[in-house]
């Protein structure tokens, strides 16, 4: 019988493109010992790209420690798995090159399977991305480091104490947009005089939270909310670029009919996969690769506080997915009002819970 080992693998670019690196590692798909570890910088390039990196670099690791080893390749990107299944054309010429470099990998070994896993799934793989990508490389093969003898053995640490993180995120109060339900992404309209009211009505309730920490996007209508806020209770506002609005390009102001007839296609694009970009703009996928970014720092940085995060309706939505460990397709099945209150726990043990959504008690 055939070794059976499971390569997880991702990629990021801080600013798709801009700088990017890829992050891979083979596990053993009995016993899940990590038997092969790689991270590297790709240069300046978009997500997409960089994934296919880890996808190429995870399957030479295979064929360097088992040609006939079969294989299952988890990766959190729907796009490459989709492709490398079959299923749908690689375009990009970029990828075109990668993805026939990892064809040609696969045919050396056993068998060759894709799986798509949610992101919170391949944390592991995101780590050594973003290691690359801060430009800490790994090329690590576990299986060739020497063994432990006992004399080698050094007594048990303390186990480390579960951590709780607990994150209200905060959507903006209304501006002129939010009646009508137009698309509202990188515009700087500020708050309504009702949006201001709002936002009043949701400092009243934060009182009651405890907050130790504020952080919004820099948007203006996140920032005056967030100031509000901020201002009842004595706290300073953290401005992060990551937690923006996803960018909807020439659907900017539009109303969804509108959308769909002055774009029609593009529009039913944008709608019906998360990978697709809006016409000149983002996709969701590009807003959850930068919001994952924004979560691991506020983790990081803000450990076992309670944090109000200040955003829009896409990067809120894609908090709670991760908070849920679903797909980023979830976007589309959540409503959350002007002002509404969500609240997500994260434990540093990698579990978390959704304990509240699209809460508007405050403004009634």
């Amino acid at each position: 019988m055939s070794r059976r080992l499971v390569v997880e693998a991702d990629g990021g670019s801080r600013g798709n493109p801009g700088p990017a690196g890829y992050g891979a590692l083979v596990r053993d798909a009995t016993t899940g010992k990590v038997l092969a570890e790689r991270a590297e910088s790709v240069g300046r390039a978009t997500n997409n790209v960089a994934e296919y990196g880890g996808l190429v670099a995870g399957l030479q690791a295979v064929l360097d420690l088992d040609p006939g080893a079969d294989v299952e390749v988890r990766m959190d990107s729907k796009l490459v798995v989709e492709q490398m299944s079959g299923r749908w054309k690689v375009k990009h010429p970029d990828m075109q090159k990668l993805a026939l470099q990892a064809r040609a990998i696969a045919r050396q070994l056993g068998t060759v399977r894709y799986t798509w896993v949610p992101r919170a799934q391949n944390g592991a793989a995101d780590a050594l991305a973003n290691s690359a990508m801060d430009g800490r490389p790994v090329h690590r093969d576990l299986v060739a480091e020497p063994a432990t003898t006992e004399d080698d053995v050094q007594p048990v640490a303390e186990p480390v104490p579960t951590v709780t993180t607990l994150t209200h995120l905060l959507r903006h109060g209304r501006t002129e947009h939010t009646p009508e339900r137009r698309y509202s992404g990188r515009n700087d309209l500020p708050l309504s005089a009702i949006g201001r009211a709002e936002a009043e009505a949701a400092a009243v309730r934060a009182r009651e939270l405890g907050i130790e920490v504020v952080v919004a996007s820099p948007l203006r209508r996140t920032r005056e909310t967030a100031e509000v806020v901020a201002a009842v209770l004595g706290l300073p506002v953290q401005l992060d670029d990551d937690l923006v609005e996803l960018d909807f390009g020439e659907l900017e102001g539009l109303t969804a009919d509108e959308a769909r007839e002055k774009h029609p296609l593009a529009t039913r694009r944008f709608i019906a996969d998360v990978t697709v970009a809006a016409p000149g703009g983002e996709s969701v996928a590009d807003v959850a690769t930068r919001v994952g970014r924004a979560r691991a720092r506020l983790l990081r940085e803000h450990a076992g506080k309670t944090v109000l995060v200040v955003s829009h309706v896409t990067p809120i939505k894609l908090l709670l997915a991760a908070g849920l460990d679903v797909a980023d397709d979830v976007v589309h099945r959540v409503f959350l009002e002007a002002a509404s209150f969500c609240t997500v726990a994260w434990s540093s043990d990698g579990r978390s819970s959704v304990r509240l959504v699209n809460d508007t008690a405050h403004l009634r």
